[in-house]
C-alpha cells in the first residue's frame, strides 16, 4: 500500500479551504515525490445538466490537483500561477458520485513546469476528465511565505474534514 503524506489546506481557497462556505475542501495527499491524489464526491450544486458536475469545476480541480504536484513541503511550498491550461472533457462527470483525482508532475523547469491531472471514476477507474497545465513561479515579492498563518495553511487534523 501506498503511503499517503497529507498536503496542508488553507482557510479560504475555493478547492483545500476548510473555512470557505462554498469550497470544495478536498484533502490532497503526496503518494510518491510528484504525485498527488484526492477523493470527491460532487454535490449536486455544482451540476449543470442534472447529475453531471459543471465543466467549470472540473477545470478549477484539474488545475489545482495538477499544481498539487509541485507543490513540495508543508513548511516550505512552491506556490504557482496557472499560465496555461488544457482540459479534455472524455466522459460526463458525475454527481453524487466518488471520485479519485490524481495529480503529476511532467516537466519542472525550475522557474516553470508543466503538469497534468485526471478525474476517475472511483469506482470503475475509468478517466473521465484530464488536463495539462503550464506553471510558473509566483514573482518574489508578489506573495509572501510568511504569510502562511494567516491563510490557515496547515496539515489539519482528520476530524477537521468530517
Amino acid at each position: 500500500m501506498t503511503e499517503k503524506t497529507p498536503q496542508p489546506n488553507s482557510k479560504m481557497c475555493f478547492i483545500c479551504g476548510l473555512e470557505n462556505p462554498v469550497g470544495l475542501k478536498l484533502r490532497i495527499f503526496e503518494t510518491e515525490p510528484g504525485v498527488v491524489e484526492t477523493t470527491y464526491t460532487a454535490p449536486d450544486h455544482f451540476q449543470s445538466y442534472p447529475g453531471m458536475l459543471h465543466g467549470g469545476i472540473i477545470a478549477t480541480i484539474i488545475d489545482e490537483v495538477s499544481g498539487r504536484a509541485l507543490m513540495g513541503p508543508a513548511d516550505n511550498p512552491r506556490f504557482m500561477f496557472t499560465a496555461k491550461i488544457e482540459v479534455i472533457y472524455r466522459k460526463n462527470v458525475p454527481t453524487g458520485k466518488p471520485l479519485k483525482i490524481i495529480g503529476k508532475i511532467l516537466e519542472d523547469r525550475g522557474h516553470g513546469a508543466k503538469a497534468w491531472a485526471g478525474i476517475y471514476d472511483a469506482e470503475t477507474d475509468e478517466l473521465l476528465a484530464e488536463g495539462k497545465t503550464t506553471l510558473v513561479n509566483i514573482p518574489k515579492g508578489r506573495f509572501e511565505l510568511s504569510n502562511l498563518d494567516d491563510m490557515g495553511w496547515k496539515v489539519y487534523p482528520d476530524e477537521a474534514f468530517e
